[in-house]
């Protein structure tokens, strides 16, 4: 990517910007909270923070209770596999 530089008012190549996505499947999450019951150690298991399992939650709507509490629900994981991730 070519970006012009703030400074000198150059163009600089650069390799890209900012952090690359997690995209963490849903599978993965929800599979890690029935695990450990608890969004922090799930969170570190993962190697993401647990405002991000909030986020994929609620984009796929669902709720914390709802994953913890399920068992294998198909559904779930099929509701989940269509947006794929945040």
């Amino acid at each position: 990517m070519i970006i012009q530089c703030p400074h000198c008012g150059k163009t600089v190549m650069v390799n890209g910007l900012g952090r690359k996505r997690l995209n963490i499947p849903l599978k993965n999450i929800s599979d890690c909270l029935r695990a450990h019951r608890n969004v922090v150690t799930a969170a570190n298991e993962l190697g993401c923070s647990p405002a991000y399992i909030f986020g994929i939650l609620k984009v796929n709507g669902l709720k914390l209770k709802d994953v913890i509490s399920a068992t294998k629900d198909t559904r779930l994981l099929h509701k989940g596999a269509e947006s794929g991730g945040w």
